[in-house]
């Protein structure tokens, strides 16, 4: 098993930034991939941004290029999500998962999920 501890939510006003962390510990060996992904009431959870554990895949959903990027620490085994000029939009709670066959963008392919950190910006 992989247990996945998210941090830094919180509320900001519009344009502003948040770094999101996401510390995994247990079986950390079995993961090739992490992502986020987020969830607004009443809508499905959504893809947000993931990378495989090399680095040498990255991807990101078309509402938030430009805006946040994905990193990671593999010492700390910690994935991080900087989202700079956010948007009230970008309002959800943000999820972390971890992959151990790295898919993506998919998010019925993730094996395990954080409890949720919520997001919330002001206008």
């Amino acid at each position: 098993q992989v247990q996945l501890v998210e941090s830094g939510g919180g509320l900001v006003q519009a344009g502003g930034s948040l770094r999101l962390s996401c510390a995994a510990s247990g079986r950390t060996f079995s993961i090739t991939g992490m992502g986020w992904f987020r969830q607004s009431p009443g809508k499905e959870r959504e893809f947000v941004a993931a990378l495989s554990w090399s680095g040498s895949s990255i991807h990101y959903a078309d509402a938030v290029k430009g805006r946040f990027t994905i990193s990671r620490d593999n010492a700390k085994n910690t994935v991080y999500l900087q989202m700079d000029s956010l948007k009230p939009e970008d309002t959800a709670v943000y999820y972390c998962a971890a992959d151990e066959y790295y898919s993506g963008t998919l998010v019925v392919s993730y094996d395990y999920w954080g409890q949720g950190t919520q997001v919330t910006v002001s206008s």
